[in-house]
């Protein structure tokens, strides 16, 4: 297949390294293929071994590449909430004395102008969303181009990713013998599949529970309003599991998927499973019911610290409610565990479509789908982030005037066509909730109190 109309989204995690491809050469955006591969060389969200990454990254585009009869030179990377910093930014320039009709060049210098005074040391931007266009200080625009003005400001919101990361990143995907085309903000990839326009409008909180972290992200009036990450995941489960139990984390691993369940009221201490012990012989013999007192009490933990940030924002008080994503959904009892934690209406997100039917995919899922979704505007902020590619390999790598429409559904998109993404000038705090801090005060009694107690 050719390569020139494929988008490949790639989701790099602490457990996993998750690749999207998408094919955008009929009129329906069309999934042909993902893959995802065991990643060793990140911890907690944090690239900790460059190779061990990008054997990872290598391992899921060359097999995906397989699966879809396509070549891959170029990928698009979600970027996770906990590297994300936001930033309100502004930037005029004047179009000419007597007026005249403000072009791509005018928008890009306007941008330039605002990406770069928002830019603080040691970050780099991923993102800009742009909120207004005002024509003459006045005049209130979505797209300004072909208008006439004397002068073009526009305000909206930066995000950036500490620039040591994105090296990393960068560097571990050229390793892999792949090009970075640019980066995705994951929350907002997310958001764009896994809730609906309503969600999105009025409000909702999206959970994603990973192997090395937690992140919870509020999104309402379509913009991120509110962010936190905790140090801890699905491996940290896996962990209490294989120290508690005194096996191997590999068993722990499979114990957990065959076995486990998030919430002790839908298990039976009748039934039970055998367990291989390190240094003994023999085989123990363990109940569902403990095994989900162990998981229980880390989740608790977790939920208790990002709850607290929520709480705060009166994020609990969204009509959307709480949406679940991230691998480790798929242990039994998670989702009625965080609606009881938080007593609000949750529900587990995964893609519909074949292939795809995994919440693991859902942040790569996004990403494609987000770039389908581009606007003009957008590629042209692209093009000012990223510059412009020489290469043809990939329509995407170029944000040229005459390319920014290859995407699109319908053949020509409409000037005034309003973007609700990027209406509102309102930033979020991001908060980094610390491994282990503000434990929950009120530990609830017996077997799960043990355990809470007992990984403090």
């Amino acid at each position: 297949m050719s390569n020139s109309s494929l988008i490949v989204g790639l989701d790099i995690g602490t457990d996993s390294v998750k690749a999207v491809v998408a094919d955008a050469s009929v009129n329906e955006f069309q999934v042909i293929g993902a893959v995802k591969e065991k990643n060793k060389g990140m911890r907690q969200g944090k690239i900790v071994d460059i190779d061990q990454t990008a054997n990872a990254i290598a391992s899921a585009l060359k097999n995906v590449e397989q699966k879809t009869n396509s070549k891959i030179y170029r990928v698009v990377t979600g970027i996770p909430v906990g590297m994300l910093q936001l930033e309100t930014s502004t930037g005029l320039i004047n179009i000419g004395e007597d007026g005249r009709e403000v072009s791509d060049k005018d928008v890009k210098r306007v941008l330039e102008l605002a990406i770069k005074q928002a830019v603080k040391s040691g970050r780099e931007a991923i993102a800009f969303l742009p909120s207004k266009f005002l024509l003459d200080g006045k005049t209130d625009v979505d797209d300004p181009r072909k208008m006439i003005a004397h002068s073009l400001e526009v305000h909206g919101i930066l995000l950036t990713a500490p620039t040591s990361d994105l090296h990393n990143i960068k560097k571990a995907i050229e390793r892999a013998g792949y090009q970075n085309n640019f980066f995705i903000p994951t929350p907002l990839a997310i958001a764009s599949v896994a809730l609906d326009e309503g969600e999105r409008t009025f409000g909702s909180v999206i959970l994603d529970i990973g192997g090395g972290t937690t992140t919870a992200t509020v999104i309402h009036e379509n913009k991120i309003k509110y962010a936190t990450i905790d140090l801890e995941g699905g491996e940290d489960v896996t962990k209490d599991i294989s120290v508690v139990l005194g096996t191997s984390k590999k068993d722990a691993e499979q114990i957990k998927l065959d076995y486990g369940s998030a919430d002790p009221e839908l298990t039976s201490a009748e039934d039970k499973f055998s367990v291989k012990t390190v240094g003994k012989s023999e085989q123990a013999s363990v109940d569902e019911n403990y095994l989900s007192q162990i998981i229980a009490a880390r989740m608790d933990q977790i939920l208790s610290r990002i709850g607290k940030g929520l709480s705060s924002h009166d994020a609990f008080k969204l009509p959307g409610g709480v949406v679940i994503t991230g691998g480790m959904t798929l242990l039994q009892g998670l989702q009625s565990t965080v609606e009881k934690h938080f007593e609000v209406k949750t529900r587990v997100y995964q893609p519909d479509e074949m292939g795809l039917r995994n919440p693991a995919y859902a942040a790569a899922y996004g990403v494609v789908n987000y770039v389908y979704n581009l606007s003009d505007i957008d590629l042209l902020v692209n093009g000012v982030i990223y510059g412009t590619s020489a290469s043809h390999d990939n329509p995407l790598a170029e944000f040229s005037e005459n390319s920014i429409n290859i995407f699109k559904r319908h053949a020509e998109v409409s000037e005034n066509n309003t973007k609700e993404a990027y209406n509102g000038t309102i930033v979020p705090r991001v908060d980094r909730e610390k491994d282990g801090a503000n434990k929950s005060e009120n530990s609830k009694k017996g077997i799960r109190g043990f355990f809470k107690n007992f990984f403090d």
